[in-house]
């Protein structure tokens, strides 16, 4: 406690971004130091556990003590420990659940175990101080596409998910094949920015009616077809299309997903979250869908699209505010049922 006010600190280690974070009451970011890996992992042309494991084992310590000083204050001011304990990289999970575990025992400090959607979606509460439960919230990354039914701080229902490929995952594959290289999201939206996103009619996937999952598997295909194609046929390929078609073919599908399942479920708010929140299409196309039926959208600037601690630690202040407390045998876990938040 420092000012009176309640400080938190986040840890976040789940894939290639050592970060931690002090919050003050939840929601008001005193520092959120993000270490990442991208550069090292982008010669593999995608992320490496172990050498994920040992960079977080060389930065841990670094980003922890600069979240401390950058928020002006020291472990005795610290209320609350929290850690994104799953899921995730098993290794990389490990090295950030020591660290808070070693810091509560040091310092006397209870500790959180944070599910690491569960952070993504508390990024919203610190981009927007309004924003109160309940809303719809959708989580789109390299490994998730999940549209949630957010009633209350801590009670959280998963209504759909990806069924095979994520909508991050099928965009690194789709920019491995036209050569972009990784991280393939960011460099997809660059590159769709050029092209005309009507010039291809890849497939769209709605899968059974009412449902609100996803499968991005057979566009993932379809793309991979047409390219495989065109090149065999010796036609030049115009790459700027291919992104932007495909992009929009996904774009399209989590956008009216997401506002149907707000409808259904009564929710007059809808928020974006995770690594692909900060694609350009999607937050436009979401914002124009909710404006059209009368939803407020919220979503997170891009620093807190990305993994990062201020949104565990967020995550955390809530859990902890509602009477829970987890003990010095937290442990990490690489596969993590979402109602375990």
């Amino acid at each position: 406690m420092k000012d009176g006010k309640f400080l938190t600190l986040g840890i976040e280690s789940s894939c290639d971004e050592t970060a931690a974070s002090v919050t003050a009451d939840g929601r008001q970011v005193l520092s959120n130091i993000i270490s990442s890996q991208i550069d090292i992992h982008t010669l593999f042309g995608g992320v490496v556990p172990e050498i994920a494991s040992r960079k977080h084992l060389e930065n841990i310590d670094k980003v922890i003590n600069g979240a401390l000083e950058e928020a002006g204050v020291s472990l005795d001011d610290i209320d609350l420990i929290g850690v994104t304990h799953g899921p995730g990289l098993i290794g990389a999970l490990l090295v950030g659940v020591a660290a808070a575990k070693a810091l509560a025992f040091a310092g006397d400090i209870p500790i959180v175990g944070v599910h690491h959607l569960h952070g993504h979606i508390s990024a919203n509460y610190i981009a927007a101080p309004d924003l109160e439960p309940p809303f719809t919230a959708v989580v789109v990354s390299g490994g998730n596409t999940d549209i949630v039914d957010v009633r209350d701080y801590n009670d959280l229902e998963l209504l759909g998910a990806s069924r095979d490929d994520a909508a991050g995952e099928a965009m690194d594959k789709i920019a491995r094949v036209l050569g972009l290289g990784y991280p393939g999201g960011p460099k997809i939206d660059a590159l769709a920015k050029q092209g005309n996103m009507h010039a291809i009619d890849f497939k769209r996937v709605t899968l059974e009616k009412g449902s609100y999952d996803f499968s991005f598997s057979g566009v993932k295909t379809h793309v991979i077809n047409y390219v495989n194609t065109e090149r065999q046929a010796g036609n030049e390929l115009n790459n700027a299309d291919i992104a932007a078609s495909f992009q929009l073919s996904i774009m399209e599908v989590i956008a009216e997903k997401a506002v149907a399942a707000a409808k259904e479920y009564g929710r007059d708010k809808l928020a974006l979250a995770g690594g692909v929140a900060a694609n350009s299409l999607l937050r436009r196309l979401m914002e124009e869908a909710c404006r059209a039926n009368g939803i407020e959208f919220y979503r997170p600037e891009p620093v807190l699209c990305t993994d990062n601690a201020a949104m565990i630690s967020c995550a955390a202040y809530y859990k902890f505010k509602a009477g829970h407390v987890d003990g010095l045998d937290l442990d990490a876990k690489p596969v993590l049922d979402f109602d375990r938040f």
